[in-house]
């Protein structure tokens, strides 16, 4: 009998992190939830796991540090001893006009945001290729495919996390492991719970669904990207965003 498929979701203590771990858990795949600082999120993530009947397991590391990524993956190998899935949805956000931007909050945004795919898909990329299966699914966005005032270092990093999804997708593809991105668009989470209500109202007018999304659609997504069902897919960017970027 097949042991259970293994998933990394990065950035899984709240939001949309938190239901791609609750959703794959739901098909039977065992989670480990990474976070960074909120330990109490991860244990709300891990309880409602759990609850699928499977294994889930908290690591903490924070995935812009090559050390701590390394980490995190001989955890993994020592407690599972495979990865199967890897899903890059750890983010920040520093938002402001370029021309005030401080070169710190460019680049620790890259950091976060673009830094940790490149440390995780690496690791994950090798181990995969020795099993020849893996699917990894990089959380990128709307905003890295048409922009964003006052986000260029936040589109920049989304953008890069679409460049290195073809080309890894491309390098791998031999190997049966698919490399996917899913762009969101507005979706309703703690970081956007944050906007001022008048900009709401006007990216909802930019909406033809005219409704915000939830973090379940990523989650949907996420669980088909990496199912059997998909596996002629790879090197794809979905856009899921209500018709946003029609």
């Amino acid at each position: 009998m097949e042991s259970k498929r293994v998933a990394l979701v990065t950035g899984a203590s709240k939001g949309i992190g938190r239901a791609i771990a609750i959703r794959l858990a739901q098909s039977n795949i065992d989670v480990i939830i990474n976070y960074n600082k909120d330990l109490k999120g991860a244990e709300k993530t891990q309880k409602e796991c759990e609850s699928s009947g499977v294994e889930a397991r908290i690591l903490q590391g924070d995935m812009s540090n090559e050390e701590e990524v390394n980490t995190v993956f001989k955890n993994i190998m020592d407690q599972f001893g495979k990865i199967d899935i890897l899903v890059n949805n750890a983010g920040i956000t520093r938002d402001g006009l370029l021309i005030s931007m401080k070169e710190g909050d460019f680049r620790k945004v890259l950091e976060v945001n673009l830094f940790s795919a490149f440390y995780t898909m690496k690791l994950a990329a090798r181990l995969m290729a020795k099993k020849r299966f893996g699917r990894i699914v990089n959380i990128s966005s709307i905003v890295g495919i048409r922009g964003n005032r006052g986000q260029v270092n936040y589109s920049a990093s989304k953008a890069g996390l679409i460049g290195m999804t073809k080309s890894l997708a491309k390098e791998m593809a031999s190997r049966n492991i698919r490399v996917n991105a899913i762009a969101p668009g507005f979706i309703e989470t703690d970081m956007t719970d944050k906007l001022d209500p008048k900009i709401k109202e006007k990216m909802l007018a930019e909406i033809p669904v005219k409704y915000f999304g939830k973090p379940e659609d990523i989650g949907n997504l996420v669980n088909f990207l990496v199912s059997e069902e998909a596996s002629y897919i790879t090197g794809q960017v979905i856009s899921i965003d209500g018709g946003m970027n029609i």
